[in-house]
């Protein structure tokens, strides 16, 4: 009888019965009403009955007409639901609850023991019998339903994953017994036990419970011969062989994965080979409308795989060959296709690259890889054709980093530490050079879109190219580097870290925190964090004194913010000059946040200097080039503090820094408020008529301590001893009498308004009414008392304890304005000196008096002489007088 709604083609090749052949043997010839009653009347297939009714088969059988039934005996079936839960449940649990109404698993396993015609007889030959079961695979249904088929009884229903076709069992035999569900060369199987023949058909008994072939990625796991697949086989690829219907996979064996590169092969091996993978695996499988198996292969054959690659297969009497590959095992089912072995790869050549990730994963940089796939920068190790040197870290190196050491999987900030470690171009070691600065892929938005830079360290041993040390970004190289098509692999012992900004980058120097922190105490620090394309000149600790400490404490005054900011803004470069641009080049002139312009200066010996836009004549800083690379630019240092012309440095300011506000109050009310301002005397003032309309001033401003004890009420009343006190503390520079005035070049001396050394005399403006007008600076070194340090004292004066005449020098500042001078800080009020009347007239007194007594002892001495001469005897010479003798 015909199964029920059977398309006529598909029903004609199934009932085909094959023809007794002498290769066969003849089954018995016991005949029972039907196929149920012969299963009823033989005791080793009381299981089998109970499954049958449980999946409703009995009605099946029993509309079957000429069928053969491959029958697992009881044995058989104990043997089988000790791993199958399904068999399991359907013969011994009584109160089983149908997940469907027709129990489709166990029926689809039972119909693949259905033939739709009577087998005759069982071949006597190993080479095996191919039939057609009632088994159609196809996928599970999803959600399961509880209603039956649209045609009862239930009968198989054509379609499924092998292209409308049933899925196919081969027998094979020898003289002593034959074998079902055998592989392609006759081996496996299930036994023959008994055969009976039935009125609608012949049972026929196995030693086995026949199981349907699975999926294709389950089959392909029961091959010995392809383990290397199965390493590489991926849950995604798996799923993908188990979801595709209708396919026809040509697989290699073992040893055709050989001629691939060892690298490769390990790569494959990874956990990011997929897309290689499913490449490979596309262009050794075909999806077509059926199955391709062995028998429908012609002589000369095409087939398109899904890659689109075109398979020539060739079939001929000793062999079958597909494209380059021999065909080594046909026909391996499986439930949505069928596999055939191969002894070669498939793959054109060329067609798969080793890509410097596929050695990045060989050689044990599998995390550096990782964390490239968690933020997108695959292209940068998968472009076979762009030139990059990389920088890798390998496991072992990264295992060393805990969490939170580096930045989090996929964030941004682990982007720009990747994208640190990969140099365009090829940098190998014979071209590379101490102190290089190499541009990475790095695009930082503190450079305006431009590429980071990294430095370079080459040391030789015994300068051999063997012992090349490099290191880069102050990470040390391990091994040899790796030439990888265009690209270059460098093994790096740490990750490089990308530049931070600027502030970061100083703040673990400490001979750079004074510098620091005047920044954090403005406003501009994010300014000069985040301003693109910088170079930061931050000046050494030692700068503020070397500015003259008056200068620093108007500077770091909480009054003076805006001449502390723009002083800041004049230490950043508004372009990034890296060491060798401001060493070798021509540009000299560099613009600055704060607006105005530096000036670089290289002498001879190589030193280089800067020079600000203001400050007093001769200002600058020695820089010293240290590439301290920063996420805007760069940063050098300084050994002085620049000052801009935007900042003027005025004696009053300096007083305030000073701590001298009751010297400016006496300044003031002595009318020498502009002295304070930087400017000139006013016209018609005496000051102006003496000449000193472009001098500068050089104040001597004692502390506000200094005037304890001092009545200020009846000093402010004085008006010309007033302006006597100030004129004595005021010193015009340069001098008014000619004297030599030369600042030293060297920037520890150059901050000082005067010189202070060589003990030198300067005249104030009270020394053009007084003799006492002139002050001298000492240097006093006397251990004794601790004493050490400039003092100042007012010349000649002498005869009293010298409390009002001389003062010690506390700290200095050097004024910007025209002329010149500053403030000297000094501990005590100089007060002009006026010498008592002893001093004044006792010396020429005592000098006439000396005078008078010195005259007269020297007359009278005189006198005893010539008394001495007058009484002395006298004698006659011999012989008497001449006549010329006679009176």
């Amino acid at each position: 009888m015909r199964l029920y709604r059977l398309p006529w083609a598909l029903l004609t090749a199934i009932l085909v019965s094959p023809a007794l052949s002498s290769s066969q043997h003849p089954l018995s010839t016991t005949i029972s009403t039907t196929l149920v009653d012969a299963l009823s009347a033989d005791p080793n297939y009381t299981s089998l009955l109970r499954l049958l009714q449980r999946a409703r088969l009995i009605p099946t059988l029993n509309r079957l007409n000429g069928s053969t039934i491959f029958a697992p005996t009881n044995d058989a079936i104990k043997h089988h639901i000790q791993h199958n839960q399904i068999w399991h449940n359907a013969i011994h649990d009584d109160n089983l609850i149908l997940s469907d109404n027709i129990q489709e698993q166990l029926r689809q396993q039972l119909f693949y023991h259905l033939l739709n015609y009577s087998l005759l007889a069982l071949p006597t030959v190993q080479d095996p019998e191919t039939h057609r079961t009632l088994h159609f695979p196809r996928a599970p249904l999803d959600p399961p339903s509880r209603n039956p088929p649209p045609s009862p009884p239930w009968m198989p229903i054509p379609g499924g994953t092998l292209g409308g076709e049933p899925q196919r069992l081969r027998v094979s035999g020898n003289d002593e017994a034959a074998w079902v569900g055998v592989d392609a060369f006759g081996k496996g199987g299930a036994e023959t036990v008994n055969t009976t023949k039935a009125g609608n058909g012949v049972v026929i008994g196995v030693s086995k419970v026949l199981e349907p072939p699975s999926d294709l990625a389950r089959v392909v796991s029961q091959q010995p011969s392809v383990s290397y697949f199965q390493k590489v086989l991926t849950p995604e690829i798996a799923k993908l062989l188990n979801s595709t219907a209708e396919l026809t996979l040509f697989l290699p064996v073992d040893d055709a994965w050989d001629v691939l590169d060892p690298y490769e092969r390990i790569y494959l091996e990874s956990e990011y080979a997929f897309d290689d993978l499913n490449r490979i695996l596309n262009m050794h499988a075909v999806v077509e409308k059926g199955v391709r198996y062995h028998d429908s292969f012609g002589k000369a054959t095409n087939l398109t795989t899904i890659d689109g690659k075109t398979l020539e297969i060739v079939v001929a009497s000793n062999k079958t060959t597909i494209s380059t590959a021999s065909l080594i095992q046909p026909d391996i089912y499986a439930s949505n296709g069928v596999l055939h072995l191969v002894d070669s790869l498939l793959v054109p050549p060329g067609a798969l690259q080793i890509t410097p990730e596929k050695y990045l994963l060989a050689l044990n940089c599998t995390a550096f890889v990782s964390l490239l796939h968690s933020v997108d920068l695959r292209s940068l190790i998968n472009d076979t054709e762009s030139k990059y040197t990389i920088l890798a870290p390998s496991d072992d190196v990264l295992s060393l980093f805990e969490d939170g050491e580096l930045p989090e999987r996929g964030s941004e900030e682990l982007k720009r530490l990747l994208q640190y470690h990969f140099i365009p171009g090829n940098w190998i070691p014979e071209i590379l050079t101490d102190g290089m600065l190499l541009e990475t892929a790095l695009e930082e938005a503190g450079l305006a879109g431009g590429r980071q830079v990294l430095n370079v360290e080459v040391s030789m041993g015994n300068q051999n190219l063997k012992d090349k040390s490099i290191r880069f970004a102050g990470a040390g190289t391990i091994g040899s580097p790796i030439q990888v098509n265009s690209t270059l692999l460098y093994f790096v012992s740490r990750p490089l870290i990308p530049p931070v900004d600027p502030l970061q980058t100083a703040l673990p120097f400490l001979d750079l925190s004074s510098f620091l922190a005047a920044i954090f105490s403005t406003s501009q620090a994010e300014t000069l964090r985040s301003a693109p394309k910088t170079s930061l000149l931050v000046p050494h600790n030692s700068a503020f004194k070397r500015l003259g400490m008056l200068v620093s404490a108007h500077l770091l005054g909480p009054s003076s913010k805006q001449d502390l900011e723009n002083v800041l803004l004049h230490h950043a470069l508004k372009t990034v000059e890296y060491a060798q641009s401001l060493r070798n080049g021509s540009q000299h002139t560099f613009a600055t946040l704060e607006g105005s312009d530096v000036q670089f200066d290289r002498l001879k010996n190589g030193s280089l200097f800067i020079s600000p836009s203001g400050g007093w004549a001769g200002m600058q800083a020695e820089v010293y080039l240290q590439n301290r690379l920063t996420s805007t630019g760069v940063v050098h240092e300084l050994s002085d503090i620049l000052i801009p012309r935007s900042v003027t440095l005025t004696i009053g300011k300096l007083v305030k820094a000073a701590q001298g506000s009751t010297m400016t109050t006496l300044a003031i009310k002595a009318g020498f408020e502009w002295a304070l301002n930087g400017t000139a005397p006013p016209e018609g003032s005496p000051w102006a008529d003496e000449g000193l309309t472009g001098a500068g001033w050089t104040l001597l401003c004692p502390t506000d301590s200094a005037f304890k004890g001092l009545n200020l009420t009846q000093l402010y009343a004085d008006s010309d001893g007033l302006r006597s006190i100030v004129s004595q503390h005021l010193i015009p520079s340069p001098p008014t009498k000619g004297e030599s005035f030369l600042y030293d070049n060297n920037a520890l001396y150059n901050n000082r308004p005067l010189p202070l050394d060589d003990s030198p005399t300067y005249s104030t403006l009270l020394s053009t009414t007084s003799a006492y007008g002139d002050l001298v600076f000492r240097w006093r070194d006397e251990p004794e008392t601790k004493t050490k340090g400039y003092i100042v004292g007012i010349k000649g004066a002498r005869g009293t304890d010298g409390s009002a005449d001389w003062a010690r020098v506390l700290s200095w500042g050097r004024s910007t304005t025209a002329g010149g001078g500053g403030v000297i800080q000094i501990d005590r009020l100089l007060s002009p000196y006026n010498p008592p009347w002893w001093i004044s007239y006792g010396a020429p007194s005592g000098v006439g008096i000396v005078g008078s007594m010195l005259i007269c002892l020297f007359f009278y001495g005189v006198r005893i002489v010539w008394r001495r001469d007058t009484t002395e005897a006298t004698y006659e010479p011999v012989g008497g007088f001449g006549r010329d003798d006679e009176p």
